[in-house]
């Protein structure tokens, strides 16, 4: 449903950037630089879990419009948001909203230009970001012969969800390594501006692993293969899918909201890149995404989020059985 409706507006929407739609953010030429926009909404509703503060709210909606400039191989230089609250809005809850969004700005060093404020149904805040980059990283620059690479781990967003909607019993350091990735996520805008220098193709993981290989996949026009070993996929997620009996790697490609990057780059270029990241795969001539798992190649489902889809297209288990 997102999609198709993502896809009405595209065939009416001709005057565009100089970047055409389909990337994690638009751009426009300013002289040598690219000046990078983009726009990301939450709704309280959808998106946010009762376990979370109004504070973890408010830098949430920073953290996810700057991750997607940082996609972009720019540095985020200023943040505008509207607000849409409702009548009966508990004016502490809207304080914690608030400090989040102050402490979030401080956190990434980037101002707040504009905001506005409107009656709603629900609480929304949708959010821009600013950015600047001399190089634009899109996801359609991956080239055959590129490493796939990930900067952190996967999988702890999607595990500290299950714990906290199942009531799990795990050690309050397992909580506490999954609730800070699930909870209180950090965009990587540092090593987004870094790698505008040497990646060729760049994404973060909003939606999951598997749905953001796949969109690089058939905008760069090129196949993707992953080692399912290589995964960075931390001992805490495995104990969550001890306990309820499922497949870590599924755990790890569906897990949204991750806000790790995932980026494509020259093999050459890996030793003189300064950003710590994890090599999982590599580009290939031809199309689609494949999986090798114990020695066996199979094609990657699409895993995932999807707004108005209600949760994961498929599981892994369906498509690996």
């Amino acid at each position: 449903m997102e999609r198709e409706i993502i896809e009405l507006f595209k065939r009416h929407l001709k005057l565009q950037g100089d970047l055409p739609l389909g990337d994690d953010a638009g751009a426009i030429r300013l002289g040598d630089e690219w000046v990078v926009a983009t726009n990301d909404m939450l709704v309280r509703k959808t998106d946010v879990p009762d376990i979370m503060t109004p504070e973890q709210v408010g830098f949430k909606a920073v953290t996810m419009n700057v991750s997607d400039v940082a996609a972009m191989g720019a540095r985020p230089v200023g943040f505008l948001f509207s607000l849409g609250v409702p009548r009966d809005i508990d004016m502490d809850y809207l304080e914690g909203v608030a400090e989040g969004i102050s402490n979030a700005l401080k956190f990434y060093g980037v101002p707040v230009l504009s905001a506005d404020t409107n009656e709603a149904d629900d609480l929304i805040i949708d959010g821009i970001a600013l950015g600047r980059t001399k190089r634009l990283l899109t996801r359609s620059g991956a080239r055959p012969g590129d490493l796939v690479c990930i900067t952190g781990d996967v999988g702890r967003a999607l595990a500290g969800y299950l714990v906290w909607r199942h009531g799990l019993e795990v050690p309050e350091d397992t909580k506490r390594t999954l609730y800070e990735k699930f909870l209180e996520p950090k965009a990587r805008t540092m090593e987004g501006a870094v790698l505008s220098d040497y990646a060729s193709a760049a994404i973060d993981i909003s939606d999951g692993l598997s749905k953001e290989l796949h969109l690089i996949s058939k905008m760069s026009g090129v196949g993707i293969e992953i080692d399912g070993e290589k995964l960075p996929i931390r001992e805490e997620v495995l104990e969550v899918t001890k306990i309820l009996k499922k497949d870590p790697l599924e755990i790890a490609l569906a897990s949204g909201e991750e806000f790790e990057l995932i980026f494509t780059i020259h093999e050459s270029l890996m030793d003189e890149c300064p950003v710590r990241c994890t090599a999982i795969g590599r580009v290939l001539e031809g199309a689609g995404v494949y999986i090798t798992i114990d020695g066996k190649r199979q094609e990657m489902p699409v895993l995932g989020w999807e707004h108005l889809n209600r949760g994961v297209k498929g599981t892994y288990r369906e498509m690996f059985r």
